[in-house]
């Protein structure tokens, strides 16, 4: 007998407070095949913040205090139980080639907003990642005011 094989779904999304637009793609994701989605936040601080300085880690603890309230939301969006942590690189880029150096992704679902600063780059993120012959789903989410 086979076994249904179930996708290992990356988001990365670059606040801990998940937007509607987010709950509503997981849950969309979740409702065409099997998956388990595995949610990483991108660091909060500021991005010349040295990966060892103290900053960066509060700033993470902090933003993953606030993914903890909401990971009910999510699992209740994909209708079983969410890993979700928050990332020590603040590049989204970075966040996502780290993570799948750790552990098996079968696709990405991206939901960074568009900063007024990096509208280019974070447009170009979804072709920036086509090396890594994944599919990759982006969500237009709004910028949010990080917590």
């Amino acid at each position: 007998m086979l076994r249904q094989h179930i996708a290992r779904v990356l988001v990365v999304t670059d606040v801990a407070t998940p937007h509607q637009a987010l709950i509503e793609a997981i849950h969309a994701r979740a409702g065409r095949t099997p998956c388990q989605f595995r949610v990483v936040v991108t660091n909060p601080a500021r991005a010349e913040v040295h990966l060892l300085h103290p900053e960066r880690h509060d700033r993470a603890r902090e933003a993953e205090e606030v993914l903890l309230q909401h990971l009910s939301a999510l699992e209740e969006a994909s209708g079983s139980p969410v890993i979700g942590s928050v990332s020590v690189f603040h590049d989204p880029m970075d966040a996502i080639e780290h993570t799948i150096h750790q552990e098996p992704v079968d696709e990405i679902l991206l939901a960074v907003a568009a900063h007024p600063w990096a509208t280019r780059l974070h447009q170009d993120l979804p072709h920036r990642l086509a090396h890594l012959g994944l599919p990759v789903t982006a969500v237009d989410v709004p910028l949010q005011k990080p917590h």
